[in-house]
């Protein structure tokens, strides 16, 4: 299916073009998401027409987020889990204990954006953590891990 894409999608293309995907890709999930519409002349039409807007759109967006992803940069964030005496957690530290800590320090991020290289956390300790706040941002933070023995 060809489909114009409304939005940056990594691996596939920039706001505008024209590409063909498979049919389920299209129909399931990019133009749901609305990062996307069926290439016909109607469409290709009316998206040249809303072209400029598009891209302001698209550029504030980038802003906000390379904003956003100024702030976020180096920051550290603690977490208490318990723990044996070993290191090791009873449990893990996930994406989602992650964005919880961050929106309670102010900074608007879903557990999506927030990638674990290695999975969840497991141990006591310092780890790097990605947060990708945009297709074109990428900060770092750190999170440290504290253990409670029971």
């Amino acid at each position: 299916m060809q489909i114009i894409l409304l939005d940056k999608v990594v691996n596939l293309g920039n706001l505008g073009d024209i590409v063909k995907v498979k049919d389920g890709y299209a129909r399931n999930f990019l133009i749901p998401s609305g990062r996307a519409r069926r290439a016909t002349e109607a469409a290709k039409a009316e998206f040249e027409a809303r072209r400029a807007e598009l891209e302001k759109q698209a550029a504030e967006k980038l802003a906000a987020a390379q904003a956003l992803g100024d702030k976020l940069n180096g920051q550290t964030i603690k977490l208490t889990q318990k723990a044996g005496v070993d290191g090791r957690l009873f449990g893990s530290v996930t994406n989602h204990d992650i964005a919880d800590e961050l929106k309670k320090q102010g900074f608007d991020v879903h557990k999506s954006q927030i990638r674990l290289p290695n999975g969840p956390i497991k141990v006591v300790g310092d780890n790097t953590v990605h947060v990708a706040l945009h297709t074109d941002v990428d900060s770092e933070i750190t999170v440290a891990v504290y253990g409670e023995t029971a």
